[in-house]
């Protein structure tokens, strides 16, 4: 028994990490900036190069223990450190991390910078499976990054469709909800009195109720059938539908009986003679309404002599 537990405690544990592995693979480099003049700061009040990372599943991802590059000869050159809960990615969220080649600002300020850069490497917990890669491009200008267009969509090494010039930067936010309006927005301009709304309401309301009275309708006759098979199963008899209805076995031997009496000779029936007599019987009461039928009549007594 206790080989058991210990056999379950230890696939336990390779599960865990197996699945914490896995969940890494989602991570993609959605965005990056290589010369920052007038973008975003980090938590010093400093401008500097920044990469962004995105998390394309809709499970959180834990990075720490992976490892950021911009040498494919040394695909370790940046460990993420553990132990800190930022690195606990939430589904569909972007995380920073800052190219300044300040590794002791924090967790999230990596030991190289883009200036001098070809490439930038995103690496699993292994330090050898490569998840993301993307060129860096040198001829953006300031202030202008390259990155994805829809968050986490695009090849894998950042080249080929779902990649190009931003037109604005977005570090920590979608890159593709920039210029869009919000949804009650969208939906007032394509609906502005409210009429398709209020239709797509009362369907979805209507169809329901039509749905539910035909399953209560079925429902309710199968249970009818099924408490007319129960009643007849517990009196001991069956039940058999016709066309006619339903009819008792004791109407048919009935039947059948009389059909049976009639066809024999010797059960004919007799003659009558059709004569009614009337006899006058005079009496001052009516017989059908008398109580004395009613009253208890005393016994006569016989005596023996």
């Amino acid at each position: 028994m206790k080989h058991l537990k210990l056999l379950m405690a230890v696939a336990g544990l390779v599960l865990c990490l197996t699945a914490g592995a896995q969940s890494q693979d989602a991570m993609r480099l959605n965005e990056y900036l290589v010369v920052n003049t007038a973008d975003f700061q980090d938590d010093f009040g400093q401008q500097n190069a920044w990469i962004e990372l995105f998390n394309s599943s809709y499970g959180t991802v834990d990075i720490a223990g992976c490892f950021l590059s911009d040498d494919p000869d040394n695909l370790k050159k940046y460990a993420i450190p553990g132990g800190d809960l930022d690195t606990k990615i939430k589904p569909r969220q972007h995380v920073l991390f800052w190219a300044d080649n300040e590794p002791k600002h924090g967790t999230f300020h990596v030991s190289f910078d883009l200036a001098g850069a070809d490439e930038i490497i995103f690496t699993k917990g292994d330090g050898k499976t490569i998840i993301d890669r993307i060129p860096v491009r040198h001829d953006l200008g300031e202030n202008v990054s390259f990155g994805r267009t829809d968050d986490g969509i695009g090849s894998t090494d950042g080249s080929g469709e779902g990649w190009d010039i931003l037109p604005h930067t977005s570090p920590g936010t979608n890159n593709n909800e920039i210029d869009k309006a919000a949804k009650p927005d969208r939906m007032k301009a394509m609906d502005p009195y409210g009429w398709i709304l209020a239709v797509t309401a009362m369907s979805v309301v209507f169809t329901a109720l039509i749905l539910l009275f035909i399953i209560f309708k079925f429902i309710g006759k199968a249970n009818i059938r099924a408490g007319k098979r129960r009643s007849a199963a517990s009196e001991g008899t069956h039940i058999k539908e016709s066309k006619y209805g339903e009819v008792p076995a004791e109407t048919y031997a009935a039947i059948a009986m009389a059909m049976h009496l009639y066809a024999q000779e010797s059960e004919s029936h007799d003659d009558e003679s059709f004569v009614v007599t009337l006899r006058h019987t005079d009496r001052s009461y009516s017989p059908w309404s008398s109580k004395i039928y009613s009253l208890r009549q005393t016994p006569d007594v016989k005596k023996r002599r």
